[in-house]
């Protein structure tokens, strides 16, 4: 794939046919330690001609730092359009994308506990991906026992930026590797405080549970500009990676994405999506 730095124009036009961005809703009762049922949301994008005959990949999408699930499609719709633009174009294939919030309540938003970013495995795993792929027509069709989900983790990604990077690691990668077989971090592994060194063992670890359970990583497609306040921490956990294992093979089911001068805001994320989108769920 040629990458691009700088999102063309055309991608940012209103299109013809539209996709839809829908709200669902549900109940979470996986936080025990905290003995509450909280009641939460995400936004749903559906793409233009959307057939529940049919099947969807979906990716799931998870925003920044203090903020929630409106970042995505809500505060930065052109982020829709340049979705829609994409499956018009035929750069992509239609997809689902689910953006849902890290945080338990509005007042929530203002924590600085990323202990958030490993919990949220839970929620994942026991509400939002029953309660999506129960109501929407992906490769899961309906069947959301865990056996299934595990059967269809081909057709599922988790992607996020900032400290949804750290989430994409840390709930999805390594708690959840069994239900996703494509990744997407944007902007950062372990934060400025993080332990480089227990991070790059722990995607070893992962890398090489998974194979022996006979569940192969599809692609890891980390992203990042080199002026971005993420960025040495990120390139750094990565290097030690490559030092301690053979299984990411540049090209193959790893690259590094690295925007010259790009920085941590939503132009670069936004980049960052455009370029995963077309190579996840892409057959090798």
């Amino acid at each position: 794939m040629n990458y691009i730095y700088e999102m063309p124009a055309e991608f940012l036009a209103e299109c013809e046919h539209k996709g839809s961005v829908e709200r669902f809703e549900y109940v979470t009762s996986t936080y025990d330690e905290e003995n509450a049922v909280l009641h939460k949301g995400a936004w749903v994008y559906v793409p233009y001609g959307y057939d529940p005959a049919k099947k969807y990949n979906i990716l799931y999408l998870m925003h920044g730092g203090g903020v929630t699930e409106d970042w995505w499609f809500k505060m930065f719709p052109e982020t829709v359009t340049i979705l829609d633009n994409m499956i018009e174009k035929k750069i992509c294939e239609p997809c689902i994308i689910v953006t849902p919030c890290l945080y338990h309540s509005a007042e929530d938003v203002h924590t600085r506990d990323e202990s958030r970013t490993e919990n949220f495995r839970k929620e994942l795993r026991k509400d939002i991906i029953p309660g999506i792929e129960k109501k929407y027509s992906t490769y899961a069709e309906g069947n959301v026992c865990e056996e299934n989900l595990v059967k269809t983790r081909a057709h599922r990604a988790f992607a996020g930026l900032s400290l949804g990077s750290m989430t994409t690691y840390r709930a999805a990668f390594y708690n959840n590797f069994d239900l996703f077989a494509w990744y997407g971090p944007f902007s950062g592994c372990c934060g400025p405080f993080g332990d480089h060194e227990k991070e790059a063992e722990r995607i070893c670890q992962t890398l090489e549970e998974g194979k022996k359970n006979g569940l192969e990583l599809s692609y890891m497609f980390c992203c990042n500009g080199d002026k971005d306040i993420a960025y040495a921490e990120h390139k750094d956990v990565m290097e030690k990676v490559f030092a301690k294992t053979d299984m990411l093979i540049p090209g193959e089911n790893y690259d590094f994405y690295l925007i010259p001068g790009g920085v941590h805001d939503m132009k670069a994320w936004q980049l960052d999506l455009y370029h995963a989108l077309q190579i996840f769920f892409v057959e090798k």
